[in-house]
């Protein structure tokens, strides 16, 4: 917390030089973050400056967090006689593994619908396309099962506001969060309209164990399957053994 201050502070003594080059300036506070096998969550902080005060009537500010891409397939499943089945499915090509947008204000009262809509700022506005189904109950259910996991964030926290112009916002990684680059957009809205924007990234690794047991269970899923289940097999004997009543 007190390195976030006083870079804030910083930002406030620059914002001066700033203003007379560009309406817009942001930072992230680290551009790496490493997965080991304590990996709780973490999260980024995201802070800058505007030219301008921000708040009702002036700038207002949108951050946008995106993480790498991959298919992903959403079926339904269908009861036949006693039996509960594959039913039809839809597959995602370009789903997110994980998106997270906050603003000073939400999106939806920031910026026209179709502006929003063409940025894909929101969840209801991300470019989700599907083969197979093409019914929106598979979209919604997408929705639905990536909101649950933490993985999918709209307005979890608004962008705080420092000095007028400063702003800082902490963007939460949950110890689910898939690995890979990440791109992260600050928005500057004003009269309703995107008047500028920065783009910075980060990159999300695993490190140490986690990573070796990454990549025996990518390289050898056969080998690292059976040394679960011996293992597990290992600890319910053991568990048997211990708690046995004579």
């Amino acid at each position: 917390m007190r390195g976030v201050v006083a870079l804030l502070l910083a930002l406030l003594l620059a914002a001066p030089a700033w203003a007379q080059d560009q309406p817009l300036v942001a930072a992230l506070s680290t551009q790496e973050v490493r997965i080991s096998t304590a990996f709780t969550g973490e999260a980024i902080m995201v802070f800058g400056s505007t030219d301008q005060p921000i708040g009702p009537g002036g700038d207002e500010i949108l951050v946008v967090a995106r993480g790498p891409t991959r298919p992903l397939v959403v079926r339904r499943k269908i009861k036949a006689l006693l039996f509960w089945v594959n039913g039809p499915s839809a597959r995602f090509n370009e789903v997110p593994g994980f998106y997270a947008i906050a603003g000073t204000r939400p999106a939806w009262q920031l910026l026209p619908e179709a502006l929003r809509q063409e940025n894909g700022l929101g969840l209801d506005a991300l470019p989700l396309t599907s083969t197979g189904s093409r019914s929106p109950a598979f979209r919604a259910a997408l929705l639905e099962l990536e909101k649950a996991s933490g993985l999918w964030l709209e307005d979890a926290a608004p962008v705080e506001i420092r000095g007028g112009r400063l702003f800082n916002i902490a963007v939460p990684l949950p110890a689910t969060v898939p690995t890979g680059d990440y791109k992260v957009e600050v928005l500057l809205v004003r009269s309703r309209r995107i008047a500028a924007r920065e783009e910075m990234s980060f990159r999300v690794e695993r490190v140490g164990t986690a990573d070796r047991i990454a990549d025996v269970a990518e390289d050898h899923a056969f080998f690292y399957g059976l040394v679960c289940i011996l293992l597990a097999a290992l600890a319910g004997w053991l568990g048997s053994v211990l708690f046995r009543r004579d």
